[in-house]
């Protein structure tokens, strides 16, 4: 190598430049709304070099509306920010693969110009997700702004609405955050007290805590739409909760039980198998004189199910999803579900158990927290231990830590099933107070998670 070559600067490829003017530009716009003249006219030459839209550039353009004019990008933004997978450890070379294809740049092969195609729509994800603005919002803005979050999760391998719980994790607490807020920022009221930008709302966790926490200041057709809203997000998350006890099947099949005769539960194979003495061989026909059927029903024991939650205000979407989910244990045979609310003051809402949405209504969300309360309305329905599970959902944040935690333990100790668990959310995991956390684990009960399929599990596996 020369001397010249030695002190030559390696200049990056055009593309890598393309790739930084799509970033610097994106980074511009996160923390400065104004335009940069110069970012913006490069970015503007290299999206259109590229062959796509413009509007990928359009602060106000969603996501949504870029994929209704070009559906061919639907594709391309799925899955678009998952990492590849990692490749085998490479063998020994072959002879043939030292021959030169032409294609030596030295960089393993990328695809330069994909990733500038990728750095383009990656940009625009982020940006309409990320840089919400300042101001009032409007119902149109929210929608937009759901809608747009819903492409970034799925860009992310999951599905739409997976990571703004509030308890997520990863980018979760921030799409959860900027939810919230936007939530915040918009006139509510004055949206509920219009049809038809209340129709524009999309049910979110984030809406749902402000409707519960302003219920009692609306009236009219404003709490009307209000309880439309939550109607509509207790049956979505209902239908997803139904699913997942369904699935989680446990316990021995009771064949005291006759079979229902229906088409589900035909065993076909057993049928063919017993009636093969009916075979014609000169028709080439199975005569079928007696069908057979599984047995399905399972054998259980009647069970008492008392769910305490926390409603204070960090609690929301546990008390969203318990609500919800004690309604669902409460229409299985021989389970009899009691739901008690708590903060400063309990409330025994078991009357109105059946009927999530009743429910939720009579919650007061906020305050402060005092378990002793709940627990004196917890205590005397435990007639029979042996028949009883008591799940407690909270932070465990509370002011008399000492005679809660022993009251607990006497719950443990006659007999009863005690399930502490820190929240319960569709994905993710809350703070829970190390000192209970851990006397929960001495106690020989430690606390889950609060993933919901795992109290799912541990319910279905005592009750049924």
């Amino acid at each position: 190598m020369t001397g010249q070559e030695q002190g030559a600067e390696v200049l990056p490829a055009p593309d890598d430049n393309r790739r930084q003017v799509l970033y610097w530009r994106l980074l511009a716009r996160l923390f400065d709304p104004e335009e940069q003249a110069t970012l913006e006219s490069a970015s503007l030459a290299v999206v259109e070099d590229l062959g796509l839209p413009t509007a990928l550039l359009d602060p106000q353009a969603s996501v949504d509306s870029v994929v209704q004019r070009h559906p061919e990008l639907a594709a391309e933004f799925d899955g678009l920010m998952v990492p590849p997978e990692p490749d085998p450890e490479p063998g020994p070379e072959p002879a043939s693969a030292a021959v030169d294809d032409g294609d030596d740049d030295g960089d393993g092969g990328r695809d330069r110009a994909a990733e500038v195609r990728r750095a383009a729509l990656v940009s625009k994800v982020l940006l309409n997700v990320f840089s919400s603005g300042s101001g009032t919002v409007t119902a149109g803005q929210l929608s937009r702004w759901q809608s747009d979050a819903g492409w970034l999760e799925r860009s992310l391998g999951r599905k739409p609405g997976e990571l703004r719980g509030a308890r997520a994790g990863g980018i979760g607490p921030e799409l959860g955050a900027i939810e919230a807020d936007l939530v915040k920022r918009m006139h509510l009221r004055e949206v509920l007290a219009d049809p038809q930008l209340a129709a524009r709302l999309t049910p979110s966790m984030s809406l749902i805590e402000q409707l519960l926490r302003d219920k009692n200041n609306l009236s009219g057709v404003a709490l009307a739409n209000a309880k439309a809203l939550i109607r509509r997000f207790v049956d979505e998350v209902a239908e997803v909760l139904r699913t997942q006890v369904e699935k989680t099947t446990v316990g021995a099949l009771d064949r005291s039980v006759p079979p229902k005769r229906v088409f589900r539960n035909l065993d076909l194979d057993r049928t063919i198998w017993k009636n093969l003495t009916n075979w014609s061989p000169e028709e080439e026909r199975l005569y079928v004189d007696r069908l057979y059927y599984r047995h399905t029903a399972r054998k259980t024991t009647p069970q008492r199910l008392i769910v305490v939650v926390d409603q204070s205000g960090s609690m929301v979407d546990s008390m969203v999803n318990c609500t919800i989910l004690a309604s669902i244990f409460a229409g299985l045979p021989k389970v009899d579900v009691h739901l008690i609310a708590y903060d400063t003051q309990a409330l025994d809402l078991t009357p109105w158990v059946h009927d999530p949405f009743e429910t939720l209504l009579r919650t007061n969300l906020g305050g402060g927290t005092d378990g002793t309360v709940a627990m004196a309305l917890a205590q005397p329905k435990i007639a029979e231990p042996r028949n009883t599970v008591v799940v407690w959902i909270s932070d465990f944040y509370e002011w008399q830590t000492e005679p809660l935690f022993e009251s607990m333990a006497a719950i443990h100790r006659s007999g009863a099933k005690f399930i502490p668990v820190g929240s319960v959310t569709s994905s993710g995991r809350g703070s829970v107070n190390p000192w209970f956390r851990e006397r929960f684990k001495d106690l020989g009960t430690p606390v889950l998670s609060g993933h919901i399929r795992k109290l799912v599990h541990e319910l279905k596996t005592f009750l049924t």
